[in-house]
């Protein structure tokens, strides 16, 4: 691309850190560049491996490199608190959405964490924590907070039970959140309150790295040995107390690298993750070298990002092991690259007389390694080995993963381990990568059986409808390009760290579109009037409106459902975006003041996320982040995609609604 810049390749700082052999890395320059490594690529090609003498002398550097770290930084004494030690244990975590369908139900307007969890049992092998993520991409829409997106009916109990299945609880904090209403406690005692509420074990400190020590204070008084996880790489002085981290968007060597982070502290949780990937295998071939989890994140801010069923079939080989031999991976002698015999790489982690062999392929067909040595071996996945006297081969599944280990002679296989070929005995690899699409449709509005306004009112709600033109019309669709995408698919697809002007940029689509015969769109928002009449015919009292109200302002506090409702008591329906396009671009449209969005028919959902067009802009406008979404008056053309929340968040004061009728019209007979 011109400019330099190519979404589809790393970054510089994406990628992995050469060791140098013949220098030094405990001081100077190079040490404060291995402190700022994501990973520290591992010598030769798979064209031209590394000979064992070669490899010595690279595991030499990184101890090196490790031994002065921890004389410039210290050895981390958090790890050995056993309120921290959960989350060296939290090998695999998902992002989710609150209003995610399999998370929320929305025709019985209740949480579902235990669907949530069944699936990911089924599909992953299980989940060990899971991240609410809970404002973003909505707040900015009105002036509440990202504190105020918590607040939410039923989630402590959802919480509860995801500590019931014994999943860890994680926050989100948006540091860029400034330009809403600001709370009357400083963002740490805010962000206590909410993990005291929600018996939230971690914190996923969003476009963050670390968070300050006065910070990471107040969060551990409020819960000891609360988790911190900061996104993208964490610099290494601060590992003492930011117990996890993302591995987002780390490049690897040809030959898979060793995670630096990892290195320096086992007990360290690192989760891989490349959001916008259909193919995560080689974050997780990385992982399971390094003994460390992944992130899976299948609907990235509305976004369905689905993983394969190759993926999620080698996550389920993998969690057994990494959860049945956790003291293997924390504790045990680790020798990356004990095996470099290209395409099959393993790491190594010995302990008490067993030796766990963690084995990758990294071809495109499957391999068999031969394991050569004194004492027993057993491969841990079933039909994967065949043993022979004092040897065993293991096939390597092409693109996966397979585990054996190795047991001195004299020493009896611990229990956890002996079970192991019976636990994974029903997970085979599956060799299908194909990407498994969701595509978006649109709902119908739900059956109104409630009263009906009266003639007059109808009438008069009528009165100066403008026509929108029948036919197909061809529109142009302005939108600012966020990771939301718009109607169907991910905008970042396999894509390195989206940056502008790939994100945040203004777009431009065209729609064909085919509108039917007679439609005629309300002239003006519905007003606080008429939507009190509406109430008192439901026999509900009417919202109070707050100071200075007046009966021609534009209704709002209104959900998409009530607004439906109301729209079906009129004898209409609420506008698509493309009938309220061509007739806001028609003499007779206007818009109330303050100015707000409107509401359209245009609920869509792809069985993960639900989502409605809004049309129009309003007068509220959020600054001091690009993260905010879009507010301020717009062009007719203008469309903002706003995920639907439920129970009732999305009614807000920056959102209001017009109605539209179908014909035949009296004034057509």
């Amino acid at each position: 691309m011109s400019g330099g810049f190519d979404p589809l390749v790393p970054r510089p700082i994406d990628l992995p850190t050469a060791v140098p052999l013949d220098l030094d890395p405990t001081g100077g320059e190079l040490a404060a560049t291995f402190d700022a490594a994501k990973i520290f690529a591992a010598p030769g090609t798979p064209a031209d491996p590394p000979d064992e003498a070669t490899l010595a002398a690279w595991r030499a550097r990184l101890h090196a490199w490790r031994d002065g770290a921890r004389a410039r930084y210290g050895t981390p004494s958090r790890y050995d608190d056993p309120a921290a030690a959960w989350a060296s244990r939290c090998f695999t975590v998902a992002q989710v959405w609150l209003w995610d369908e399999l998370f929320f139900d929305f025709d019985t307007q209740v949480f579902t964490p235990d669907r949530f969890v069944a699936d990911a049992s089924e599909r992953f092998g299980g989940l060990d924590g899971v991240v609410l993520w809970h404002a973003y991409p909505i707040i900015g829409i009105d002036d509440r907070n990202q504190w105020d997106f918590y607040d939410v009916p039923g989630l402590p109990e959802a919480a509860r039970a995801l500590h019931d299945a014994g999943v860890a609880v994680f926050v989100d904090y948006n540091p860029w959140d400034v330009g809403t209403r600001r709370a009357p406690g400083t963002d740490a005692a805010e962000l206590a309150a909410v993990v005291t509420r929600l018996g939230a074990d971690g914190v996923f400190l969003d476009t963050l790295k670390k968070a300050d020590p006065e910070f990471v204070a107040v969060l551990e008084a409020a819960r000891p040995g609360i988790g911190l996880e900061g996104e993208s790489k964490l610099v290494t002085g601060r590992i003492a107390d930011h117990s996890l981290s993302w591995a987002q968007w780390f490049a690897d060597s040809d030959i898979p690298g060793v995670l630096r982070a990892r290195w320096f502290e086992r007990r360290h949780m690192q989760h891989h993750i490349r959001r916008w990937n259909r193919d995560h295998g080689a974050e997780l071939r990385s992982a399971w070298l390094n003994g460390a989890g992944v992130m899976v994140w299948e609907v990235v801010f509305g976004a369905w990002v689905g993983w394969n069923d190759r993926d999620a079939a080698t996550l389920r080989r993998m969690l057994p092991v990494q959860r049945a031999m956790h003291s293997w991976l924390t504790q045990g002698k680790w020798t990356p690259l004990a095996v470099c015999e290209p395409p099959v790489y393993a790491s190594t982690f010995e302990r008490a007389g067993v030796r766990l062999y963690t084995l990758v392929n990294t071809g495109e067909q499957d391999a068999a390694y031969v394991a050569r040595g004194p004492g027993s071996w057993l491969p841990l996945h079933s039909g994967d080995g065949i043993g022979r006297p004092g040897e065993v081969e293991v096939t390597v599944p092409a693109g996966g993963v397979a585990a054996l280990v190795q047991i001195a002679d004299g020493v009896a296989c611990p229990d956890e381990i002996a079970r192991l070929p019976r636990v994974l005995a029903g997970q085979p690899p599956v060799p299908d990568s194909s990407f498994r699409h969701r595509r978006a449709v649109r709902l119908p509005a739900p059956a109104w059986s409630g009263p009906v306004a009266e003639p007059d009112v109808v009438t008069r709600l009528r009165s100066g409808a403008v026509p929108v033109p029948a036919g197909e019309q061809v529109l142009t669709v302005r939108f600012r390009q966020r990771e939301t995408g718009m109607y169907d698919g991910a905008p970042y697809v396999e894509e390195w760290k989206p940056l502008p002007p790939r994100l945040h940029d203004q777009r431009t689509l065209e729609r064909a579109v085919t509108i039917g015969p007679g439609v005629r769109v309300a002239s003006a928002e519905v007003s606080t009037a008429d939507y009190a009449r509406f109430l008192d015919d439901l026999g509900e009292p009417t919202p109070s409106g707050g100071s200075g109200r007046r009966s021609t302002d534009p209704a709002t506090g209104v959900s998409l459902a009530r607004a439906r409702q109301f729209a079906a008591w009129a004898g209409g329906r609420l506008p698509t975006e493309d009938e309220w396009q061509l007739a806001a671009a028609r003499p007779g449209f206007v818009r109330r003041t303050p100015a707000v969005w409107n509401w359209t028919e245009s609920e869509h959902s792809d069985g993960r996320t639900r989502f409605v067009m809004l049309k129009g802009g309003s007068a509220h406008l959020t600054s001091g982040s690009d993260w905010y979404t879009d507010g301020g008056v717009r062009l007719c053309e203008f469309a903002l995609k706003f995920l639907l929340p439920g129970l009732g968040v999305d009614a807000t004061p920056s959102i209001g609604f017009r109605i539209c009728w179908d014909g035949p019209w009296e004034d057509e007979a």
